[in-house]
């Protein structure tokens, strides 16, 4: 028998609370929604409440079943869980957890990325932040808003190689999920008129199929759509020019 992280914690919080330094302690369970609540605290979720916590005026503890000791949580210490809306797992969230947490919403943040990112959130002329901002105006639309684009897809980007590895091998196949190869819907998020990554062309039914067997059921032509893995350097900065609609464009 040893003891578990959780408890180790609070004890150095206990330790650090009883020499009056008065430090904070931040416990953080990452994707605590796809936990099993009961394991994670179990009868430890009456503790965790602000007035039942060591030091506090209804301070309580309780008696761990294996090793029999007493057992309770400091008022210095503070747990965040954090999750994933996107993913639909909130309904699977015990009541009794959810009394006993504050939800602070945690948007995309392009910001940041103007803080943090190449000069004033631009890495050779393209703003990302902008970029950001714009495709997730249209994922709103055409999904919803808890499908949006964080920024942490930026946040390490520092040239533009990095912002082509960003679209190709993140963005793009996320979109993809997204709209279930939807691929008009993922052009119009990417706006990629030039068709860069999101190719069309024109079918005739009568090429692939027998006459009797394809009329009544498909047209004569039909557009169909073709993902394009990677493009070229030169491609690309096309791509990236495309992504934000300008006035200009719009009035002329």
């Amino acid at each position: 028998m040893k003891k578990g992280v959780f408890r180790n914690f609070c004890e150095r919080a206990e330790e650090d609370l009883e020499n009056g330094t008065d430090n904070n302690f931040l416990f953080v369970i990452d994707e605590i929604n796809r936990g099993n609540i009961s394991k994670i605290f179990g009868e430890l979720i009456t503790l965790i409440e602000p007035e039942k916590r060591i030091g506090a005026a209804e301070a309580i503890t309780v008696t761990l079943p294996y090793s029999g000791d007493q057992f309770g949580i400091p008022k210095n210490v503070y747990i965040l869980g954090t999750m994933n809306t996107a993913d639909r797992s909130l309904s699977m969230m015990d009541t009794a957890l959810r009394r006993r947490f504050d939800f602070v919403e945690m948007m995309p943040d392009s910001g940041l990325i103007r803080e943090k990112v190449g000069e004033s959130g631009s890495i050779e002329g393209f703003n990302l932040a902008d970029i950001l901002d714009a495709m997730n105006e249209r994922i709103a639309y055409l999904y919803d808003r808890e499908h949006t684009l964080g920024h942490a897809f930026f946040m390490n980007n520092s040239t533009l190689a990095d912002v082509k590895r960003t679209f190709e091998n993140k963005i793009i196949p996320l979109l993809q999920e997204y709209f279930y190869d939807d691929f008009r819907k993922i052009r119009a998020v990417l706006n990629d008129k030039n068709g860069i990554y999101i190719t069309e062309k024109e079918t005739s039914v009568h090429k692939l199929f027998d006459t009797k067997l394809s009329d009544g059921f498909f047209s004569n032509s039909e557009n169909k759509y073709a993902l394009k893995a990677t493009a070229s350097d030169e491609e690309f900065k096309k791509f990236l020019s495309g992504v934000l609609i300008h006035k200009e464009a719009n009035e002329s």
